[in-house]
């Protein structure tokens, strides 16, 4: 049996840990591909020129649940897009205000995640790179938007209502909540929040957009904006989006030490999460203190229903090694599971090396990184700016404010 590992300068120390009289495992190592082509991350006419929009909000540093699910999956959109493309990736810093907090904080984590855009390899002079709320045009268009958009279909949406049946005792089923029992943390924001994602993707008139399978319904909902604006105001100004579909197993990273759940920075255990800043000994302490079962010492088959544990540490070796959860399974079936995170904690030290040292390097505090990073806010908000104001004419003219 063969398994394929891509790693870089860390394959030496793998192959020095592998027992030297396995019979059960045979590792063939190679250098970790820098630029994995996603297959067919576009449907349909490719001869014409393609407006990417995707965003992110500022929580800070990304995990590995962020990284693998997402913006790993820009990096590659990026290297792999034709010179006519056009990318625009957005920290989405206005959606962060549904949840008000501490404002240096917020401060803080914006400036931690443009370092992390720049860190995983996205290039300014390449893609757009821009903080939203640094451009107006991107409120203006909701408030348009949301004078065409439907309440019945916002009061439809997953999220709304899973926040509507935990903050009331409103049944999940209702599609709106009674003004006498509503709790007062259910705010016009998290409601009219799918406007602003509509607005965001429309006011680039972005033909595609890279979303998970939770995230579907809101790029549903922006069609369902066009649609509605078009009518309205008798005019043709925004393509109806179109889906690429990420990766739905790395979208899917669940915690290291609970892995029914989905991995996240509010979790209070520091063990149920990998950072991409976390350094190697960090990183092996994790995983290896990851929670897997006592049904098998081995892999056996890939089952997340029975054994998750295992099954999300297939699925991160998968994202750093470009198989799926089930493909590395078949690889692995007969290695043990001590095994199994040996070889997962060094795909990740691996994967993670290089973006882990530009992200210490840009985030040093010196006069160059201040000037680098400035230069990125100024020339990724110029540009976004000028596409926004582009699509505003038209939005303008169109219905009688120009």
């Amino acid at each position: 049996m063969n398994i394929t590992v891509k790693l870089g300068r860390s394959a030496p120390r793998l192959a020095r840990k592998l027992p030297r009289n396995s019979r059960t495992l045979s590792t063939t190592l190679i250098h970790h591909d820098k630029s994995l082509p996603i297959k067919s991350i576009i449907k349909g006419d490719t001869s014409k020129p393609k407006i990417i929009f995707s965003g992110i909000q500022p929580t800070g540093v990304p995990h590995l649940g962020n990284y693998l699910g997402a913006l790993k999956q820009w990096k590659d959109m990026q290297d792999n897009a034709r010179e006519a493309d056009k990318l625009f990736f957005s920290i989405v810093d206005l959606h962060a205000l549904t949840i008000p907090g501490n404002a240096d904080k917020l401060r803080q984590n914006r400036r931690e995640m443009l370092t992390s855009l720049l860190a995983i390899g996205l290039n300014p002079e390449r893609s757009t790179i821009f903080y939203q709320g640094s451009v107006p045009q991107h409120a203006e268009l909701q408030w348009i938007l949301s004078c065409t958009a439907s309440t019945g279909y916002l009061s439809r949406m997953t999220q709304w209502k899973s926040k509507l049946s935990t903050l009331t005792s409103t049944p999940l089923s209702s599609s709106f909540p009674d003004p006498t029992i509503a709790s007062p943390a259910l705010k016009h924001g998290l409601f009219s929040y799918p406007i602003l994602q509509a607005a965001d993707i429309l006011l680039h008139r972005s033909t595609h957009v890279p979303v998970g399978s939770d995230q579907k319904q809101h790029l549903e909902f922006a069609r369902e904006c066009v649609t509605n604006f078009h009518s309205a105001w008798s005019t043709h100004i925004f393509p109806p989006p179109q889906t690429i579909s990420l990766d739905s197993s790395s979208s899917r990273i669940m915690s290291l030490q609970d892995p029914t759940k989905k991995m996240s920075k509010s979790d209070p255990n520091p063990k149920s999460k990998i950072f991409i800043n976390d350094d190697e000994a960090t990183i092996r302490k994790k995983i290896n203190s990851a929670r897997t079962d006592s049904i098998s010492t081995t892999v056996g088959e890939y089952d997340p229903v029975n054994r998750p544990g295992v099954a999300n540490l297939l699925e991160i070796l998968g994202g750093f090694t470009g198989k799926t959860g089930e493909k590395v399974a078949e690889e692995c079936k007969d290695v043990t599971l001590a095994q199994l995170k040996m070889l997962t904690a060094d795909a990740v030290v691996a994967g993670l090396e290089e973006v882990r040292e530009r992200f210490l390097l840009l985030g040093e505090d010196t006069e160059v990184n201040r000037k680098r990073v400035k230069e990125t806010e100024e020339v990724g908000t110029q540009s976004a700016k000028e596409s926004a104001e582009r699509t505003m004419e038209k939005v303008r003219e169109a219905i009688g404010l120009d």
